[in-house]
C-alpha cells in the first residue's frame, strides 16, 4: 500500500450528500477483484450519459478538476453497502483523501486499508474548503498527515482527528497484510513449535 504522509492537490467540490457506493461504483463494476481499472467507472451513472459519453457538468469531467487528488464531499459519504470497490475506484482514479462531514463506518475504514485518508471536519470548516475547491485547479489544498491538518489555498489550516493507529499504518504504508508479515518471525516460530508438538496438524 502507498504511503500516505504529505498531500497537496486539487481539491473537486462534489456537495451532494447521502453518497452511497453505488454511485460510486455501480453493482455492474464489481465482477472483478483486482484493484486497479476501476479508476475510469468512479461515479459512472453520473460521469456519463447512456451513450458511455462524458456529461461535461460533471465535476470530474470538468478539465479544471481531472486531475484532482482530494474529494470535498457532502454529508455522510460511502453510506449503502460494503463494497470494498468503493474506495478502489476513488484510489485507482487518483484522489488520496475525501473530506466530508460524516461517513459510512464501513467505507471509512476501508479507506485507510486502501490507502486513502477520509477526513472528519466540522460543517463550517468543510464548507470552507467546499467554497476553496470551487475555485477550481488554480486552488491547491495540502493535507499533512502527521501534523493533522487540512490547509486551504489561501491558508487556512484547519486540525483533524485521526485514530493514532490508522494514522501510523497510513503513513507507513502497512495494509492487513503488510501488519501480518511485520510479525512473520514470530509466525515462523509458532508454526515450527507446532509441527513439533503436534505434527499431526
Amino acid at each position: 500500500m502507498d504511503k500516505f504522509e504529505k498531500l497537496s492537490g486539487i481539491a473537486a467540490p462534489m456537495p451532494l450528500i447521502n453518497i452511497d457506493t453505488d454511485m460510486i461504483i455501480p453493482k455492474v463494476f464489481l465482477k472483478t477483484i483486482k484493484r486497479s481499472g476501476l479508476g475510469v467507472n468512479l461515479f459512472d451513472e453520473m460521469r456519463y450519459d447512456g451513450e458511455g459519453k462524458e456529461i461535461p457538468d460533471f465535476v470530474l469531467n470538468k478539465p479544471q478538476y481531472r486531475d484532482a487528488e482530494i474529494l470535498v464531499a457532502g454529508d455522510n459519504f460511502g453510506c449503502g453497502s460494503s463494497r470494498e470497490h468503493a474506495p478502489w475506484a476513488i484510489k485507482d482514479f487518483g484522489i488520496r483523501c475525501v473530506i466530508s462531514t460524516s461517513f459510512a463506518d464501513i467505507f471509512f475504514n476501508n479507506c485507510f486499508k486502501n490507502g486513502i485518508l477520509p477526513i472528519v471536519l466540522p460543517e463550517e470548516q468543510r464548507d470552507a474548503l467546499m467554497k476553496d475547491a470551487e475555485k477550481g485547479s488554480n486552488a491547491r489544498v495540502e493535507v499533512d498527515l502527521e501534523a493533522q491538518t487540512v490547509t486551504s489555498s489561501d491558508g487556512e489550516v484547519f486540525h483533524f482527528d485521526v485514530d493514532p493507529f490508522k494514522k501510523h499504518c497510513l503513513i507507513n504504508g502497512l495494509d492487513d497484510i503488510s501488519l501480518s508479515l511485520e510479525k512473520e518471525s514470530s509466525i515462523a516460530a509458532h508454526e515450527e513449535k507446532l509441527s513439533t508438538s503436534q505434527p499431526w496438524i
